[in-house]
Parts: C-alpha cells; structure tokens; sequence
C-alpha cells in the first residue's frame, strides 16, 4: 500500500514543469531588466536608486537584516520550486482566456489576504507590528529596502503567495506554466518596484510613478493606509487608499 501511495505520488511530481517554469522566470526576468534599462528615463531612475542604496549598505543595521532576508527567501523558494511547485504545474496546453483568468484569480486572491494580513497583522495592533517596523524604518524607500525586511516577515510574505497557489490548485486543479511563470514575475517583480524612487510624472511611465509614490506613502509611518502590493482594488473597497 505504500508502495502504491509513493507511485501515485511520483506520477504526480512534474519535475520537468517546475523546471521549465523556474527557467522561464530567470530568462524573462534577466531579459526584462536588460531591455527595461535600455530606456534613458528608467537608467537614471536606477542610477539614483544605487546611488542611495550604496549609502544605506554603509548603515550597520542594513547589512545582517538584508542577508538575513535574502536567506529565507531562498529557502523559501528552493522548497517551492522542488517539493511544491512540481504538485502545482501543468504543461497540458489551455486556451488562452483561461490562463488569464487563472493568472488574475490567483494574483487577486493572493492580494487579498495579503491586504487583510498587512493591515491587521503588521499595522494598529497586531502581532507582528514590532517585526514590520523593522521594514518602516525606511521612510523614503530606494531599491535595497525592497530586502531590509524582518526574516519572519520575507517567510509569511512568500507563504501567502505559494500557499495561495497550492488553495487555488486543491479548488481548482493544476495551473498552467505560463500562470505559474506571470504571476511570480509580476508577484516579484512589483515587491521591488513598490520601493523604488521613480519620479517620472509624465507619459509613458505616469503609473509606474503613481505606484511608487503611494507605497511610499505608506512607509511615511506606521498608520497608513495602501496595504495591498499587487493592486490597491482592495485599499479602495475597504476604505484605506490613501
């Protein structure tokens, strides 16, 4: 009986899938940057960023919290991608409409208890407000803050994401690579934007600006509002975009 529970086990195990996704994720993110940086206006905006952030290395406290960080994180992911991810991905081709209808159930759903944890956890009195005023020490927030984050923190903030996955897979079965690849980079790739300076008020990148203005509203103290990072939808339902 075991013998055949660890079959069907293996039967389900995609490695190949989790493999291909983790390379998609790499190769879109490299080249992404690449091409990203080849704009003028976004360069500048990133030399100011080191710029600061190299000050900040200088600051003892930033060192040991970002290592630390950066750790859990890749724990974190290396336990995704090999004994979780593999249970979760499939490379049977879906229609187009579906996998962006998965894409946004999942960045939603994650958004959301993100937004209810962020707001009653780590704000007003909840129990890991001391752990979140570790990140809110950055009032005015450059790329390297994005890392200075309390371990605990950086391990809910991944668990919520890939706990997300492996709810909506049990509900809803399998989720195609390219779900799985869109909502990591977007997932990622937004929790380092979000702290950013970008001041290009201006067309095209008006929105990436507005993005990174309101998340450092939020940084400016411990009360207030602008709790979701993928989308502030649930700020402006609940009342707390600010």
């Amino acid at each position: 009986m075991n013998s055949d529970w660890l079959t069907t086990l293996l039967e389900h195990y995609n490695w190949q899938g989790a493999l291909l996704s983790l390379a998609c994720i790499v190769a879109i993110s490299k080249v992404g940057k690449w091409l990203v940086f080849k704009v003028p206006a976004l360069e500048k905006m990133r030399e100011y960023n080191r710029t600061e952030d190299k000050k900040k290395w200088q600051v003892e406290k930033y060192p040991p919290m970002v290592r630390a960080s950066q750790k859990v994180g890749l724990t974190c992911n290396v336990t995704f991608f090999v004994l979780i991810l593999p249970f979760c991905v499939t490379l049977t081709p879906q229609p187009l409409w579906e996998v962006l209808l998965d894409i946004f159930i999942l960045l939603m759903f994650y958004d959301f208890f993100y937004y209810l944890s962020h707001r009653f956890w780590f704000h007003g009195n909840g129990p890991m407000r001391q752990i979140h005023a570790v990140h809110h020490q950055a009032r005015t927030p450059t790329y390297l803050d994005a890392h200075y984050v309390h371990p605990t923190e950086t391990f809910i903030g991944l668990a919520l994401y890939m706990g997300s996955i492996v709810v909506l897979v049990a509900l809803m079965g399998p989720f195609h690579l390219a779900t799985i690849v869109v909502t990591f980079v977007i997932f990622f790739q937004l929790n380092q934007i979000n702290h950013t300076f970008c001041d290009l008020p201006y067309f095209p990148f008006k929105t990436l600006s507005w993005i990174t203005a309101k998340h450092h509203v939020h940084h400016e103290n411990m009360h207030k509002g602008n709790y979701a990072t993928i989308t502030l939808f649930y700020d402006k339902l609940f009342g707390t975009l600010d």
